[in-house]
């Protein structure tokens, strides 16, 4: 019989029980083998006792990157060294790397987790899965290689780069999955459309994550594939690596692994709960992870929770796709932009492409300004581009209440990336 990785529980009393069980062994856990966790907990003056019910949560202290980076190289490690399996790291693009360490369980976990997430999708054992994501101290590649593994589907890992050997293997070995950020699924469709492959592939299916993508740049991917879904991956290194929830074929909202990690949504400012349905910031708390637990890890990601039933019938919670970053805010003439925002807009104006780039300079006049270089989209008229750019300043500026100059340019001619595309270049001293 093929084993199924979705949850047993079938309603929220079932769901709060698995919870509160899992919140009081990690907080016991944590407080008992951490030397972090002891210290911050009993300044706090909160003790694991004290954790009776789910909304006790809310006494326990938050827990951000800073800590994870103070702590290098061990932070957050709850067990002794002999249990330790492996450790993994974010980019460590400032600061110290974010170091976790996994014990066996917590690789096991992990696995069926991701392995949740191919079901999600609607994968079978049949399906061949190209891996276009990164291997090494990332969690990226080794946690897609695990669950496809887990799944029972065939694993490609090809990593990212080299797109020849990506053109050859999706022509050999036809995967019918590709797994990639969004800027990496992407050079691979256009790659795929400039070589004329499209009629000697069969890939079905595409999991994209580790940066956002608009609905205009899925789109784009999802057609220039022949491509019947793209699914939205979630993760991050802290609660265990990509694959902590997916969408599913509606692509309502992503489902969550709420049996796995409880998730609160706060305001980023007042450190509160927002309503349902308002974005905040993403906080974390696991609830069977040994190595290095999370209790009230502010990730910095925005996203909202999306209430109600979800069509596929699944008991699992849905939160909607991740807005963007707290700390990728920037600020010009007073007004507060998420870089998320402006691709919004962008993505709803005809003629306009999927890849942009946000300048920020400041001139002699002691003023700041905002350039944003748009594509042109494919078979758009280069004659109507004044229409264009006309309409799409007047939008941005009426959005966003700041003025901000349009320039197109070709399609394809700002750069691609097998890893993340860098959106904004702040040149302000």
């Amino acid at each position: 019989m093929t084993r199924s990785f979705m949850p047993d529980f079938t309603t929220k009393e079932e769901l709060d029980a698995i919870q509160l069980s899992g919140l009081k062994w990690t907080v016991k856990h944590a407080y008992n083998g951490s030397e972090f966790y002891r210290q911050r907990f009993d300044e706090t003056g909160v003790k694991p006792e004290d954790i009776k019910t789910l909304g006790d949560l809310r006494k326990l202290p938050f827990v951000t990157a800073q800590d994870l980076q103070e702590g290098y190289p061990w932070p957050l490690r709850s067990v002794p060294f002999d249990q330790i399996v492996r450790l993994h790291a974010s980019s460590g693009t400032t600061g110290n790397r974010k170091i976790m360490v996994y014990t066996n369980k917590d690789i096991d976990d992990w696995a069926d987790m991701f392995a949740r997430c191919y079901e999600m999708a609607g994968l079978t054992r049949e399906d061949r899965v190209q891996i276009c994501v990164g291997y090494g101290v990332w969690t990226a590649g080794i946690g897609f290689q695990l669950g496809c593994e887990r799944f029972g589907a065939l694993a490609v890992p090809a990593g990212p780069g080299n797109i020849d050997m990506h053109m050859q293997f999706l022509v050999d070995f036809q995967p019918t999955v590709i797994c990639a950020t969004a800027s990496m699924a992407l050079l691979l469709a256009e790659e795929v459309e400039h070589r004329g492959l499209h009629d000697k592939i069969n890939v079905k299916r595409l999991i994209i994550g580790a940066e956002r993508a608009s609905d205009a740049m899925r789109g784009k991917i999802r057609d220039l594939f022949g491509a019947e879904h793209v699914f939205d991956i979630p993760g991050l290194t802290e609660v265990y690596g990509p694959g902590t929830g997916l969408d599913c074929s509606h692509h309502c909202g992503i489902h969550y692994w709420a049996d796995y990690y409880i998730l609160e949504i706060i305001d980023p400012q007042t450190l509160q709960p927002v309503t349902d349905g308002e974005v905040g910031e993403m906080v974390y708390t696991t609830l069977r992870k040994e190595g290095a637990p999370l209790i009230r890890y502010r990730s910095r990601d925005l996203t909202r929770l999306i209430p109600g039933d979800c069509p596929c019938g699944s008991p699992l919670p849905t939160h909607g796709r991740i807005t963007g970053r707290s700390d990728d805010m920037f600020i010009i003439r007073a007004v507060n932009i998420y870089p998320s925002h402006i691709e919004e807009i962008l993505s709803r104006q005809e003629g306009i492409g999927s890849e942009y780039q946000i300048y920020l300079d400041r001139k002699d006049d002691g003023k700041d300004y905002m350039k944003i270089k748009v594509e042109r989209s494919k078979n758009a008229n280069p004659a109507k581009d004044a229409q264009v750019v006309g309409k799409a300043e007047s939008e941005l500026r009426k959005a966003l209440l700041v003025k901000g100059s349009v320039e197109l340019v070709d399609y394809n001619t700002l750069p691609r990336t097998a890893r993340k595309s860098k959106r904004v270049f702040d040149n302000r001293e």
